[in-house]
């Protein structure tokens, strides 16, 4: 049985971290983040996932259980669907890091099995990360409410686009993307 996976972002987080670096940082959401959920909730229960797997960050979990519930299925937390760990950049501004470090975060597109931003996650360990937790998930139609970066590698990886590629497929919050097949990844 093939499977018919739809990756999510999250909704909105809260606006005292626009503009931060956040990453696998537990952030909450904006109160239109948090009014966006029972909407998007009814959007894609009507898709009948079997399954909804969330990272175990409460920004996606909030909208994973709020799918589960609409439609009765079975809900999972899985780590391995988190955000990139941005390290020491946890936190800071994109204008401090940039002010700090200067170009040195184009490293995570121009060696991207070496630089560790803020010492945390290479773009290569994101990318197996996010590749393995696919191939793991169960048969059948299923919903994964995860963040921009695991979306985008994904679909860089799906399309055989180099990272420098893949900042631009990040989707907006609340976005859904269908995965082609597994196989292709």
């Amino acid at each position: 049985m093939a499977n018919d996976i739809t990756l999510v972002r999250h909704t909105e987080v809260a606006r005292r971290w626009r503009g931060r670096c956040y990453g696998v940082t537990d952030v909450g959401l904006s109160r239109a983040g948090a009014a966006a959920i029972g909407p998007l909730a009814q959007e894609l229960a009507a898709l009948r996932p079997e399954w909804v797997i969330h990272s175990d960050l409460t920004r996606a979990r909030r909208l994973a259980v709020a799918v589960a519930r609409h439609v009765g299925c079975s809900i999972h937390a899985d780590p391995a669907w988190r955000e990139r760990d941005f390290g020491t950049w946890e936190g800071q501004s994109w204008h401090a890091i940039y002010r700090a470090s200067g170009n040195a975060m184009d490293g995570m597109i121009e060696a991207p099995g070496k630089f560790r931003p803020g010492g945390g996650e290479t773009t290569h360990e994101l990318a197996v990360r996010v590749a393995t937790a696919l191939t793991g998930l169960p048969e059948g139609r299923g919903i994964v409410v995860t963040h921009g970066g695991p979306i985008a590698s994904l679909l860089g990886q799906e399309r055989g686009l180099a990272p420098r590629d893949w900042l631009s497929l990040v989707p907006p919050v609340g976005a859904r993307v269908v995965l082609a097949s597994q196989e292709d990844i």
